[in-house]
């Protein structure tokens, strides 16, 4: 069973006292369809009749006056007459239902989203599908009030539901909507969608029914009483409580229901007080903004709100008052974000996606602001709203955090109320500060009246040719405003439904923007003698056009464009009337790319062109970088944006034109051009921009392609030094002081930018080595980054050695400079991808030539450290493979181990440490250069080297062949060693029994030589058994290092040079003993027992060692007493 619904409260009181009931006796109160005599609507028949004079009045009526002010208006209004003004009251378009029933209409927002929205799961869908399959039923109309019901399918998981509609409406707009499904959404449900279609595409079906107090005022008092007492009947359970309520009251004298005159009827239609609107449900809205702000951005919630702000635009483009009604709600929500507060109080920033939204609130509120039908209490009221907003500590700020203090330039304009503030009274600027600028503005200035309003206005004989005039030389109108907030204007008109107005006014803007390009070209051609010879730049503009919040290239971009795609919606549009409080809105049925409006195009112009010129021109503009990361960040991604739109146009000889024009307007353009000959230092590079141009440009105008691009190589901000800015220069061109420490948060992209404008350049110019050499001199000159740099030799390196065709050994020789140009910036800093470099610099040498091997090795001191020269440069050079690569002969293969040779022997003296056994081993082949190198070794042996790299150069020496060369090296090395009793891991100590079994392979005298060092050096006890017992296993000399074996006797211990060591080995143990027995804890015990049993090993090998070593355990019973468990274990093992 259907749920019953709660019907709207009645907006009026009605009766009427011009009526008496005895003349209304024995009538009925009965219906007639909706599509009835006079209808002219809905009727079966091809051939339909001329409107009658009753149904065109009655339309006019029921779209214009509420139905009060009808009656109030007329003492009796006729019975057919009122049936007329009813059913013309209801909607007769679907396209409001379809904007308030779904988020996108025909699918815009999705599209733009990029999200792939199901249509069919849209309440305005489902409305048509569920009206289509006849779910609609028990459709009835009484007065401004539709009722029916709608059935809801059974599904596999949801049992059928009959859903009680109702639906008021005034003045063609639904005005309430309940539906018993309990929809909780900004938007109508389906069921709502499907009853109001119903009665749109099928009034001849629906019942129609003069207003319930009409129908009352007819019955009798026994009919009255009938009718109460049957609906009382029908209904006891639910009416009965209220009806003896409402009885009581009217039997009652002195009740307030009887001090009012006339009763309420939701049936009647609206009161003259009544605001005319769609239903939107506030709550609602309030309720879904809420949760996507509390998402964060999760969910798509980002989207979703993003859907809110395309639906705002879509009611303004209807000219619907709830647009402004529904930013308000939005911008309520946003301002009560517990983020804003703590963000603030962390002083932390916040994210992008969530910054962006507030743009497009502050964009929002500046195109209602400017909304030129708007009253003017109306616009007071938003400006309280937007100030008290705006007061709010939490309020974002226009850029972000930073806060920029920019005069009011909204206003800087003739018409404006109150001009340019102090600035040391300024307050930051807030997202809402531009709205609240705007309402200063107003729209009756008559010459932009005749602007947006007459496509015939123009003046031939205007010969005012100041700065300000309002006509330029062929008598086209233009108009002088701060150029975002004229932009804004044509956003204003675009966005509440007026494009030809808007388009008229974008022509003239962007004549006036022409007019003074041209103006300041000649301007800077007259002084540029002397600005070029001071040296100084300036700044035309304290805002930029690209990355502006208002984004006024891209609203000129985005009007001629559609304009010329013919995407504007014909439907809408009228000519403003701006003189009067209201405007007409009488529709063109001719509006498709506004033919009257071309006469302001040049000869074969179209708004195509005009809008990529319009692009160029804002694109070239030479702007100030501007303070804060999010603001910077804007300026990139506008730009960005921009030039992705421009690269959808194909471009034909026109746009080619245009292009040149616009390369020459930018390149001689001086302080207006951010490609003039001199710039501000802090100015936004124009590297993307260049990139597109030259890209554009390359194969029609080489030439002028490479200038562009080579102009805009620079980077003024990282030179150390920069034209500085010219306090004197005329026509509103303000300075800008210079800061030394530039905060360029986007320092990173703007550099990467520039590096692939350079490589797009490297990559045409191949084969061309005049531009090759240009390009390389530039990329020298202006990259500062030394992996961008390497990233351009690389490329050019990949370039030029392409599989399909012959090295170009020119961009070769170019990449193989740039290397060399990254070895020289890397050489003296630390960079982490060196070695690649290094690596990568020896490959592209290779491949250029023998010569460029040779080169780079006769200069590696300023390319190279002495490490990387010896163990990468030198040893790549000499491997093999090179070799095969190079093809060289033997004389050459010579000459490059000559220069390798050289290169090591100066790295080993530069840096012996660390080149010395890679010197020794290039030279290997080469007698004279190995002895140079191995008495480099051993200058440096006994200052610079450590025993690590000795040791290692020793074991080198005996591994070639020269076993009395390591043996020297070993007892230097040994000279630079200290083992301390404790140290019986240390990696040394391998080198050491090495050293030492070297000694002994050699000979008496060489072992004899050693242990003294040794002994000095090794103070551990286990180490210096561990080479005691080696020494006694086997004759010195006995193996030598052919394997050959000679006779003779095992050395004595009790002679030098074994009976030193011995006796330095029972001290070391007795010492260590006593060092472990300071500190020793329980847990050790049993590993001190062990470390005793090894120490009486090496006492007995000495003749009285037995003696020795009884009494070194008695002194220790005698000294650690105290540790009797431990002298316990001692007296077990050794008595």
């Amino acid at each position: 069973m259907a749920e019953r619904v709660q019907q709207p409260p009645a907006k009026r009181l009605c009766c009427r006292p011009g009526y008496s009931t005895t003349c209304r006796q024995g009538q009925r109160a009965g219906g007639t369809v909706c599509g009835g005599s006079g209808s002219g609507q809905g009727g079966s028949s091809k051939t339909q009749s001329p409107e009658s004079l009753l149904d065109i009045a009655a339309r006019k009526v029921a779209e214009k006056w509420p139905f009060q002010r009808v009656e109030e208006r007329f003492e009796r209004i006729p019975e057919p007459v009122q049936r007329r003004i009813v059913y013309w009251s209801f909607p007769r378009s679907e396209r409001e239902i379809c904007m308030y029933s779904s988020f996108n209409t025909g699918g815009e927002e999705s599209a733009s989203s990029g999200e792939s929205v199901d249509e069919t799961r849209l309440p305005f869908r489902r409305g048509i599908a569920l009206l289509e399959s006849g779910c609609v039923d028990n459709v009835l109309q009484v007065g401004f009030h539709l009722s029916g019901t709608v059935t809801e399918p059974a599904t596999p998981s949801e049992p059928e539901m009959v859903c009680s509609v109702a639906i008021s409406f005034d003045r063609c707009k639904i005005t309430s909507v309940t539906c018993g499904c309990g929809n909780k959404d900004i938007f109508y449900c389906a069921h709502v969608v499907a009853l109001s279609l119903y009665r749109v595409r099928r009034p001849e079906q629906v019942k129609l029914h003069l207003p319930i107090s009409e129908t009352l005022f007819q019955m009798n008092r026994d009919q009255l009483q009938k009718f109460v007492q049957y609906l009382i009947t029908v209904h006891h359970t639910e009416v009965l409580p209220t009806a003896q309520k409402l009885a009581d009251e009217i039997l009652s004298q002195n009740s307030e229901i009887n001090q009012v005159h006339g009763a309420p009827d939701p049936t009647a239609g609206a009161s003259v007080d009544d605001e005319n609107c769609w239903h939107l449900d506030e709550e609602q809205v309030q309720e879904q903004v809420k949760l996507f702000l509390s998402q964060g951005g999760y969910h798509g919630s980002g989207k979703q709100l993003n859907l809110l702000f395309s639906k705002v635009r879509e009611m303004l483009k209807m000219r619907d008052s709830n647009g402004a009604r529904m930013l308000t709600l939005i911008t309520e929500q946003f301002m009560a974000d517990p983020r804003l507060a703590l963000w603030r109080q962390q002083g932390t920033t916040m994210t992008d996606k969530y910054r962006q939204l507030w743009d497009e609130l502050g964009a929002l509120w500046m195109c209602i602001v400017l909304n030129p039908h708007c009253k003017t209490e109306q616009k007071a009221a938003w400006l309280r709203q937007l100030k008290k907003w705006n007061s709010v500590d939490v309020c974002p700020l226009e850029d972000g955090n930073h806060g920029n203090e920019l005069p009011n330039l909204t206003n800087a304009l003739p018409q404006g109320a109150h001009g340019n503030q102090d600035s040391g009274t300024r307050p930051h600027r807030t997202v809402f500060t531009r709205a609240i600028e705007a309402c200063d503005l107003h729209w009756q200035d008559s010459h932009l009246q005749h602007i947006i309003n007459d496509d015939l206005y123009t003046n031939y004989c205007y010969h005012d040719n100041t700065e300000n005039s309002l006509f330029d030389s062929r008598g086209w109108p233009l108009w002088h405003e701060h150029v975002p907030t004229a932009c804004a204007r044509v956003d204003a008109l675009r966005s509440h439904g007026y494009p030809r107005e808007a388009l008229r006014l974008a022509i003239a803007i962007v004549n006036t923007l022409r007019r003074q390009q041209q103006k300041q070209l000649e301007l800077f051609r007259n002084h540029k003698k002397d600005l070029l010879h001071k040296g100084v730049t300036s700044i035309t503009n304290l805002e930029g056009w690209v990355g502006h919040p208002l984004d006024p290239i891209g609203t000129l971009f985005s009007t001629l464009m559609e304009t010329g795609r013919g995407d504007e919606d014909s439907s809408q549009g009228g000519f403003l009337d701006f003189s009067a409080s209201t405007m007409s809105s009488s529709k063109h049925s001719e509006l498709h790319l506004f033919p009257s409006t071309r006469r302001f195009l040049e000869e074969g112009e179209s708004y195509l062109a005009l809008a990529v010129e319009t692009a160029l021109m804002g694109l070239g503009q030479q702007r100030i970088m501007p303070d804060g990361l999010y603001a910077q960040e804007k300026v990139c991604r506008n730009e960005e944006h921009l030039i992705a739109k421009l690269q959808e146009v194909d471009l034909d000889d026109t746009l080619v034109k245009i292009f040149r024009k616009q390369a020459v307007f930018l390149l001689e353009g001086g302080p207006y051009s951010g490609l003039g000959e001199l710039i501000y230092r802090e100015s936004v590079p124009m590297h993307t921009f260049a990139k597109y141009l030259f890209t554009c440009l390359l194969p029609h105008d080489a030439e002028l392609a490479y200038k562009i691009a080579l102009r805009a190589m620079r980077l003024p901000v990282l030179e150390s030094t920069a034209p500085s800015g010219d306090m004197s220069r005329p026509h509103h061109i303000v300075s800008v002081v210079p800061n030394r420490y530039p905060r360029w948060f986007t320092l990173s992209h703007i550099e990467s930018q520039q590096c692939e404008l350079a490589s797009t350049m490297l990559t045409a110019a191949k084969g061309d080595a005049r531009r090759l050499e240009t390009v390389l001199e530039s990329i020298q000159k202006n990259i500062h980054s030394s992996s961008h740099i390497f990233k351009l030799a690389q490329d050019a390196f990949k370039i030029a050695t392409l599989m399909d065709s012959l090295p170009d050994i020119t961009l070769l020789k170019v990449s193989l400079e740039l290397g060399l140009q990254v070895m020289r910036m890397t050489l003296s800093t630390l960079n982490w991808r060196r070695r690649e470099m290094v690596r990568w610099l020896v490959t592209c040498a290779t491949e250029v030539g023998v010569y460029a091997l040779d080169s780079i090795m006769q200069s590696w001191f300023t390319l190279f450290t002495p490490t990387e020269a010896t163990s990468i440069v030198a040893t790549t050079v000499m491997s093999n493979s090179t070799i095969v690569r190079l093809h060289l002969d033997c004389h050459q293969q010579e000459n490059l181990a000559s220069s390798a040779r050289t290169l090591a022997l100066q790295c080993a003296m530069k840096d012996p440490q660390n080149c010395a056994l890679s010197a020794l081993t290039l030279c290997e082949k080469d007698h004279i250069a190995f002895e140079t190198a191995y008495q480099i070794v051993l200058d440096a042996a006994t200052t610079g080297m450590s025993y690590t790299q000795l040791f290692t150069i020793a074991r080198y020496m005996e591994h070639r062949g020269y076993p009395m060369r390591a043996y020297k090296l070993a007892t230097l090395a040994m000279a630079h060693l200290n083992l301390s009793y404790n140290q019986d891991t240390h990696p040394a100590i391998n080198d050491v029994l090495w050293a030492c079994a070297l000694s002994h392979s050699l000979g008496k005298n060489e072992l004899a030589a050693i242990i003294p060092l040794v002994v000095k050096s090794v103070k551990c006890a286990t180490v210096l058994s561990d080479i005691l017992r080696r020494c006694t296993l086997t004759t010195p000399g006995m193996v030598a290092l052919h394997s050959r074996r000679n006779s003779g006797k095992l050395m004595s211990l009790d002679k030098a040079p074994l009976r030193q060591l011995l006796d330095a080995t029972i001290g070391a143990y007795i010492n260590t003993t006593h060092s472990r027995l300071t500190h020793i804890s329980p847990r050790h015990y049993s590993e001190f027992i062990e470390f005793l049993s090894k120490a009486r090993e090496t006492f007995l090998m000495a003749h009285d060692g037995h003696i020795q070593f009884t009494q070194f355990i008695d002194n220790l019973k005698q000294i650690y007493k105290g540790k009797k468990k431990l002298m316990m274990l001692v007296r077990e093992r050794f008595g």
